[in-house]
């Protein structure tokens, strides 16, 4: 596959200043292009800064999506019509608790992660993550998300399960539990130090990859954050719908899966997935307890007619 290194075309290699003057002369020289890879390659070529034109984007990027999806479930819970879908329905957060959460969460993304977005580009030069155009194929990247997915889960259930004990629960993730009934916006809500461990799940794992495989684009890595926000977010939003992916994809965590874990403090520390919580014997919640019940009395029984 030709990049547009190969192609000869850098930062410094077309002469028009603004944005779309050098989206215009990309359009012009590399037809092969599609109008997303010029879009794209205009962008890196507009800053003439390779750091600075990733690092813009990813902190962009991350606010737009992170705020834009929060937005529509702090919009829900002010709309009395969907109070029969909130798990907690008697704890719906009012507008100061919103208010509250979204200027820790700023300062947490001003403070925390923006330094790490910044470095980021250096980073994933370093591990030979590629930026350059033209983007992989679809198929490529959804199945490497898939296993981001899945990686990032398995790092999320152990971080997080060690999180809650004690002097750890106490000092770094007992803020993230202020809210027992949360919402989309407490996704983030956490201590810079759990923001950092997490964080590193979502980054690490596919850096890791990357150093494994030596096969990964930035794009692929955009697209598997914006689906993990949604997962965050959406596990934080409070609210179970009769059409929500786990009655479609009963391993898929869900807001019902992490609603409980809010609730009682203890269990369900998986991200995405059930099965961690299921295979270590960690569910939380009423279903899980009458099997925990039935498990017992199955082996009590069993025991006896031995």
């Amino acid at each position: 596959m030709a990049t547009v290194q190969s192609m000869g075309m850098n930062s410094t290699s077309f002469t028009q200043p603004t944005y779309w003057g050098k989206y215009d002369e990309i359009s012009s020289q590399y037809v092969q292009l599609n109008i997303f890879e010029r879009l794209w390659a205009a962008w890196y070529a507009f800053m003439q800064n390779d750091v600075l034109a990733t690092g813009v984007m990813s902190f962009v990027m991350h606010e737009v999506v992170y705020f834009g999806r929060s937005a529509p479930w702090m919009i829900i819970d002010r709309l009395s019509s969907f109070n029969k879908y909130k798990i907690q329905n008697q704890k719906i957060p009012t507008a100061q608790e919103q208010w509250n959460c979204a200027k820790l969460v700023l300062l947490s993304h001003f403070t925390v992660e923006l330094p790490q977005i910044w470095f980021f580009h250096p980073m994933a030069q370093f591990f030979g993550m590629e930026t350059s155009v033209p983007f992989p194929p679809l198929t490529k990247i959804l199945c490497q998300i898939a296993v981001f997915f899945v990686m990032e889960d398995t790092w999320h259930y152990w971080t997080h399960r060690a999180l809650h004990w004690g002097p750890l629960y106490k000092h770094i993730h007992k803020i993230h539990h202020q809210y027992s009934a949360p919402f989309g916006l407490a996704a983030e809500y956490a201590s810079p130090i759990e923001v950092m461990i997490l964080g590193l799940g979502t980054v690490g794992m596919p850096i890791l990859w990357c150093a494994i495989t030596g096969d990964l684009h930035i794009l692929t890595m955009y697209l598997w954050i914006v689906g993990r926000l949604f997962q965050a977010i959406d596990s934080h939003s409070g609210y179970d719908f009769p059409y929500s992916l786990r009655r479609f994809l009963p391993f898929w965590g869900g807001a019902d899966h992490h609603d409980i874990h809010h609730e009682r403090f203890i269990g369900n520390y998986s991200s995405s997935f059930r099965w961690w919580d299921y295979l270590m014997d960690t569910e939380s919640g009423a279903e899980a307890a009458k099997r925990r019940r039935e498990r017992k009395l199955a082996k009590q029984q069993s025991a006896k007619a031995e």
